[in-house]
């Protein structure tokens, strides 16, 4: 019970210190001392504190999508694996209810920014449209890959890989693996090279021009669902790397300093590299979709044995 109410502080508290993190990074880079870690929990609780101001032109579905998203998040990290191999939820084939439990928040956001009436956020729900359409596939084709190679049904099978794997088999599934999830996080999380939280430059927006119009307590809800969305395909990757077999107290630790290390990593991209060109972002996502090709040719190798 113990673990079950850390889990949960984890999954709704952990999201605001790796932004705060993130920002922290990007700072140092840049040379200036930057804000705390904690100030996206300070931002939160003010714009809690603030009504959201709503168009004429919305409707009900732009009133009611910021907690669907919310929720939505929350609910998918239900399935994943916060510390250790233990799942609030774990049912066979609970990847498939995960991808289209966060699927529904996605359409929601997607209906919100174009009941907006603006073909301006209408333009940025096309392209993260697009995106979604190629990352899904990607993630079907690694997360069934891994549960084909272990014969688990779930995603226990991020962990759980089989004594007889070839060593050399073993390391490339992995760090491919690992490889294509940061993908994902920059993608679906709106990240540099992708998409850029900071700008508003209309030809390079995606994520954040759909939400131009949401401010208040929704506006917290849509970033608060966007950090845990974050948490939860990084716990994915501290899932492939972290033994099941360690001590859970030292698994908690290891798990919370992959947050950090994630986190890092993402600041010091952010600092280091512009944009891509909106051509060349479609690129990027197909490297992710290459990745995860040349993981089931691998599994599939192992599976028949060849």
């Amino acid at each position: 019970m113990i673990i079950k109410i850390v889990k949960m502080l984890l999954l709704l508290l952990m999201p605001f210190i790796m932004l705060g993190i993130i920002k922290k990074t990007k700072a140092f880079w840049s040379g200036r001392k930057g804000i705390s870690i904690f100030q996206p929990i300070y931002d939160f609780s003010k714009l809690l504190k603030k009504e959201p101001v709503y168009s004429e032109t919305t409707s009900f579905i732009f009133k009611l999508a910021p907690s669907i998203i919310l929720t939505s998040a929350i609910f998918s990290g239900f399935f994943v694996p916060i510390i250790g191999i233990e799942f609030l939820i774990n049912i066979d084939f609970s990847f498939v209810i995960f991808a289209y439990i966060l699927g529904i928040g996605k359409f929601f956001a997607l209906l919100s920014a174009m009941d907006t009436g603006s073909s301006f956020e209408g333009m940025g729900a096309s392209r993260e449209a697009c995106f979604t359409t190629l990352v899904e596939p990607g993630f079907f084709i690694i997360t069934a890959s891994l549960c084909a190679m272990n014969h688990i049904n779930t995603f226990e099978s991020f962990r759980q890989f089989v004594t007889d794997l070839p060593l050399i088999t073993k390391i490339c599934v992995i760090v491919l693996a690992i490889t294509a999830l940061f993908i994902m996080i920059l993608i679906e999380c709106s990240r540099i090279p992708t998409d850029d939280p900071a700008t508003h430059l209309e030809l390079t927006m995606i994520h954040e021009v759909m939400i131009l119009d949401n401010s208040g307590c929704d506006l917290a809800f849509i970033m608060w669902a966007s950090g845990i969305k974050m948490l939860i395909i990084s716990t994915l990757i501290a899932s492939l790397i972290i033994p099941a077999v360690i001590p859970q107290y030292l698994t908690i630790l290891l798990y919370i300093l992959i947050l950090i290390i994630i986190s890092v990593i993402i600041g010091t991209i952010e600092s280091g590299m512009a944009r891509l060109r909106m051509s060349h972002v479609y690129e990027f996502v197909f490297v992710m979709v290459a990745i995860a090709l040349i993981i089931l040719a691998l599994v599939t190798m192992k599976v028949f044995g060849t």
